[in-house]
């Protein structure tokens, strides 16, 4: 696993939060809603051609979504819709699953190219890239951010990558044991992941099934489902509190389930759907909204395809 180009120190990059232009872009922190977010757009449209997967928001009233088609990242203002290129990818690049951290800094899977970047919010400047993996078919599809380290999955190996947040360090790979069942090769096994309620462990979306995942073990425990026998294409992954949502991408759906103290245990409460659902992946929180991206993965997915991403109420 290696490292290339500059890293920044926590302390280097709050000394730069301290310019106005990092107030205005880069979100921080929990998400608060706004007064009148109400009459904010409840759909927006991402460039043609730009092949969604993964969005993020912070406290700020902005929504980052990566592009599979070049790794380019797009940053939409949530109140009025409008938005632009915040970071110009390349040619064989991808930005699949993203997250911001209250850095300012934004955490993003490489898909096919085995890596995880991290890009500056405020500029779009890529600060890191981490080579996580030398596997000839890996898939790192969606990360999350907790305690120390962003962690990263990898749709194509038993494994979670976790890479130091904010300063120096080495990337830690865990291999996922216990209950894990691994999907056959070529096939896409780990997804969406979340913290768990009590901070021990990650929830991991893998084949319709959810597992309890030790962060310092890697020990996968099956999570029970009540309500339902699984939680098929489970894709991006929401946690607030003990509530937990579960994006099921192909079936156009969002369940809503209720974890039990230690995670091992998940209810479902209700299902949320919408007729502006076009395979959404991924989602991110604001306020009383989730915001999720179309993927339209049963649509030509060419340069002059159209997308977008939708809001929903919480």
């Amino acid at each position: 696993m290696t490292r290339n180009h500059f890293q920044p120190s926590r302390r280097t990059v709050l000394a730069g939060a301290a310019g106005a232009a990092f107030a205005v872009a880069a979100g921080t922190g929990t998400a608060q809603a706004a007064p009148g977010a109400a009459a904010w757009p409840s759909e927006f449209p991402l460039p043609d051609g730009w092949l969604p997967e993964g969005i993020t928001t912070g406290s700020r009233p902005y929504a980052y979504m990566g592009s599979r088609a070049d790794g380019s990242i797009y940053r939409t203002d949530l109140r009025t819709g409008e938005g632009g290129v915040l970071h110009e990818g390349a040619t064989g690049l991808a930005s699949i699953g993203l997250k911001l951290d209250g850095d300012g800094l934004l955490y993003v899977a490489g898909g096919a190219g085995g890596t995880a970047k991290v890009v500056d919010a405020r500029s779009g400047e890529l600060l890191t890239t981490y080579q996580l993996t030398q596997d000839a078919a890996p898939f790192i599809n969606d990360v999350v951010l907790h305690r120390d380290r962003a962690w990263f999955t990898d749709s194509r190996a038993a494994v979670l990558y976790g890479v130091p947040r904010g300063r120096e360090g080495e990337v830690r790979a865990l291999p996922l044991t216990g209950e894990w069942v691994q999907a056959p090769a070529g096939t896409n096994s780990a997804n969406g992941l979340v913290a768990t309620p009590d901070g021990r462990g990650l929830i991991v979306v893998n084949a319709g099934r959810l597992y309890n995942v030790g962060i310092r073990t890697g020990h996968a425990t099956r999570v029970a489902l009540v309500g339902a026998s699984d939680v098929t294409n489970g894709d991006g992954l929401v946690r607030l509190g003990r509530t937990l949502y579960v994006v099921q991408n192909r079936l156009n759906k969002i369940t809503v389930w209720d974890l039990d103290r230690n995670a091992t245990t998940a209810t479902l409460r209700r299902t949320i759907t919408d007729p502006r659902f076009d395979v959404p992946t991924t989602a991110a929180r604001f306020g009383n909204r989730l915001y999720l991206v179309n993927a339209r993965f049963t649509s030509p997915q060419t340069p002059e395809t159209t997308f977008n991403a939708v809001a929903v109420s919480l």
